[in-house]
This record gives C-alpha cells, structure tokens and sequence, in this order.
C-alpha cells in the first residue's frame, strides 16, 4: 500500500506510487532534475577528490570545508595544475579582482576561517571553456560576536577539448580539512528521464493573512538546504531569516545593496539573511543555500531581487547576504521569515511564498 512518509515521501512500490489509492491520488513520476554524480569527503587532510563524474552539461557544486585550523576550498577540474583557469572575485563588497592566468579556481572563501560553505555553478559544455558562477560565506570565527566573510566569483577553466570528469578540492590554508568536510557534484542535462533528484521538497507554504512573520513549519532535517521565498510587502522594512524560531542574540549578518559597502549586524535576534529595507512596494524573492551540520554554526548564503517600484522604468534592487546562526548543537528544522521587531509600514501581506528543499 501507498504511505505517505516525511517531507512528502511515498512509500510503496513502484506501480503502487504511481497508481494511486483513493485516500492518494495518482502521482506522477517526476523526470529530471539536479541528479548527485559524485561526492567524497575525509576526515583529515588537504585534498577532496570526486571523481568518475558522469558528463552532464551543467553541473552544481556544493562544499563543506570544517577545519582543524583554517581552510580554503581551491578547486581544479580533470587534476589540471597547468595555468589554464582565470578568476574574478569580490570579497565583503569590495572590489573585483583578477588573478590572471593561474593553475587554480578560487573557490574559497574571503580571509581565514576554520569553516566555510561553497556552492557554485559550472556550464559543461566539452567544446567550450568552462565557465563558472559561484559563492561563498566562511564564519571567520565561531559565535554570533564574529561576522560572516563573504565572496562572490566568476571564473573558467580554459579547457575546449573535455568534460569535466573529476573535481579536485584541495586546502590552501593553514589548517587540515577534519571530520565533515565534504564535496558533492549534481548533474542536469535537459533530456534528463531520471527520478532520482537530490533535492527534495520539505516545505511549500502560502500565506492566507497578514502578518509580522510566517513559518516553513517544521521541516525534516537535512544537511544541505536550499530556500526560495516571494515576500509580498506593501511598505519598506527590512525583513531577515530565523532558525527554530530562535529569538536569543544568536545570529550575524553581511550584505551589499546595489553594489553598495557592506552594512553588518553582530549578535542579531533575527537577521541571518536580509531583504534591502529602502523597498517602495511590491514584493521581493530570495534564492538561499544553507549548510545545516547540527555541530557546526550555520552558514547561509542569500541572493534577493525586489521590485523598488512598480513599471519597467525602475530598476529593481539587488542584494547579497551572507549569515550565520551561531548554534553548534541543533540542525534547522523550521525556518521563520520576520519583519523587523518595532518597524512600522505594516506585516508581511497574504500571498508571500516559502519553499524549501532539503537533501544528505
């Protein structure tokens, strides 16, 4: 028999899945999607190494580097050290720099840090240089008094001969990478058929009313997350994330609006990732990714697109976070939306939108 089972699994057989009951309806196989290719971590050392990728042309990189001392997550595609990789960054808002021709991807994070998140992006195409758009948010230092660094990072691999068929992580800094660090490499190709996608969906909520903030609801845990949300508001003020409806002084916060200086905010009850407060109406929509280790602080890093004003003759505002929730004993397992305590211009409007995947 069909069983529904947590974060909107399905127990059963295959053709008892896609059957359905009366109490299930039919469900649909879903075809496609970010599939997981490889993975490796270690548990002491200076290098991760996933290999045997299949070819897929785009591929999605999520690393974890947890470190006895400090550690940078630099990559190389194919165990290539020659100088065939340029790369451009920008660390904290300041501004871009170029490497040059260099035999690595900067893939890690701004300054030192024993711990720092990744996710990055690559276009796989075997005739075509490599490129890659990515992220990246270390803590500098454990608790919510020491603010997250951030880095964001164009680069490419000049290869037009191959696929990317190994990813080769390897620490730059002082430390070794412990227990937990880890890398895995996702693959999609359009024409797809697999139903064996890595992300999978814990929460999708709609708000019916008004309100200071609303809830994902209890998610189950799982170590990588992923977070979309539409946040209708019919006046400015600023808006951030909370954990596990965590309202202690256990939050930290960075981010540059309209490629603006970096405003900060150290032992926060709320902010962890943050929407641009100077929002004339409309609404807004932010693209997270967390790294949810229940023994480390964790770490998000946040994109948010708001509509300033209604039209196509007003740009939209732009806006980069980088957090962290400063708790090293519990894994997310809600994620809270909340207007800043004591902002005027009203609640969060009926319609706002939070949808969250989750995977291992």
């Amino acid at each position: 028999m069909v069983e529904w089972l947590a974060g909107n699994r399905i127990k059963g057989t295959s053709t008892e899945r896609t059957a359905g009951t009366p109490e299930v309806p039919e469900v649909p196989a879903i075809s496609g999607g970010w599939k997981e290719i490889g993975r490796a971590s270690v548990t002491s050392g200076d290098t991760i190494n996933v290999t045997s990728l299949a070819d897929k042309k785009y591929l999605m990189v999520l690393g974890c580097g947890i470190g006895s001392g400090n550690v940078a997550l630099i990559s190389r595609f194919n165990s290539d050290t020659g100088n065939n990789y340029n790369n451009r960054y920008n660390s904290n808002g300041g501004n871009d720099v170029t490497s040059g021709a260099n035999d690595r991807l900067f893939t890690n994070g701004a300054g030192s840090s024993p711990q720092e998140f990744s996710v990055f992006h690559v276009a796989n195409k075997s005739n075509k240089e490599k490129l890659l758009v990515g992220h990246n948010v270390n803590n500098a230092s454990t608790g919510a008094n020491n603010l997250p660094q951030r880095r964001e990072y164009a680069n490419k691999w000049a290869n037009t001969s191959s696929a990317i068929s190994s990813l080769n992580v390897f620490n730059s800094d002082s430390g070794d990478f412990a227990s937990g660090s880890e890398v895995v490499v996702l693959g999609y190709d359009p024409d797809d058929t697999h139903t064996t996608n890595f992300w999978e969906q814990l929460a999708n909520v709609t708000t019916s009313s008004s309100a200071d903030f609303f809830s994902s609801g209890t998610i189950t845990a799982k170590k990588y997350l992923w977070v979309q949300a539409y946040v209708k508001q019919a006046s400015p003020y600023s808006t951030g994330l909370q954990f596990n409806s965590d309202e202690a002084n256990n939050y930290a916060v960075r981010f540059s609006g309209n490629g603006n200086s970096d405003t900060t905010t150290l032992t926060s009850t709320w902010k962890c990732a943050m929407n641009y407060s100077s929002l004339a109406g409309g609404g807004y929509f932010m693209n997270a990714f967390i790294i949810n280790n229940a023994s480390n602080e964790k770490l998000v890093i946040a994109q948010t697109s708001e509509n300033s004003s209604t039209g196509a003759g007003t740009a939209p505002n732009r806006l980069e976070s980088a957090g962290k929730w400063a708790n090293t004993s519990d894994q997310i397992t809600s994620i809270q939306i909340r207007k800043e305590s004591g902002a005027g211009g009203g609640q969060i409007q009926s319609g706002s939108v939070i949808k969250v995947w989750g995977s291992n």
